[in-house]
């Protein structure tokens, strides 16, 4: 983002903490505000029903909710809540449909993003279709990695089984089979990373193709 757009942010913009399951957006219902987020991981979460849901994409300090109005709707088809407590800057939507008027600097940079965070989402859509849990598990460990900058995350197996779209005994075999070869260390409510190299072998080559394309679009996440 070039400095001129930043300053045109910056009056706007208001630092937020916001706590786990924290709720962003809520699908189908008008976006109020959008947050850029400095630490933490936010998670976009389809659902069919009350009990059929799974995280479609994953938002970190490399990224911003709000992509939906970016690309001139009002609100988004899906839920967007705090998957790991979170530092973020919060801007009203009034302000932010003004800047995207004012700026096409600004505009054609977000919708960069919104194009690499589609990508990201068809891409997990395809992974989850077709790979092992234990493959998806090590590739969605990975992103939160690269999110956390080698934190502990605090993920319960029921956040899990949302996140993957699985069953609880599913995702816990998941993860005595990566803790087995050495790639994670599993406590109650918490998973360390510690072969973040071994995991991405794990994945089977469903890490790193959404990433360059936003290194691409966007920048370096790293």
């Amino acid at each position: 983002m070039c400095p001129t757009d930043i300053a045109l942010l910056e009056p706007h913009l208001h630092r937020q903490f916001l706590g786990l399951r924290t709720q962003l957006e809520t699908a189908n219902v008008p976006i109020k505000a959008v947050y850029f987020f400095e630490s933490g991981i936010g998670s976009v979460v389809a659902k069919l029903r009350t009990d059929v849901d799974t995280e479609v994409g994953m938002i970190g300090f490399e990224g911003m909710t709000g992509s939906a109005l970016v690309m001139g709707d009002d609100r988004s088809a899906h839920d967007c809540y705090i998957q790991l407590d979170a530092e973020v800057f919060c801007i009203d939507v009034i302000p932010v449909r003004s800047m995207l008027s004012e700026s096409p600097s600004l505009r054609t940079f977000l919708l960069r993003y919104a194009h690499y965070f589609h990508i990201q989402a068809s891409f997990t859509g395809l992974i989850n279709a077709r790979l092992k849990l234990e493959e998806r598990l090590a590739r969605w460990l990975v992103m939160c990695g690269d999110r956390v900058d080698g934190e502990p995350l605090a993920i319960t197996h029921e956040f899990l089984s949302v996140m993957l779209g699985v069953r609880r005994p599913g995702v816990t075999v998941a993860l005595q089979t990566l803790e087995g070869r050495g790639l994670i260390r599993s406590n109650r409510g918490e998973i360390i990373i510690r072969d973040r190299a071994g995991l991405i072998k794990m994945a089977n080559g469903s890490y790193g193709r959404p990433e360059a394309e936003y290194a691409r679009l966007v920048g370096h996440i790293h």
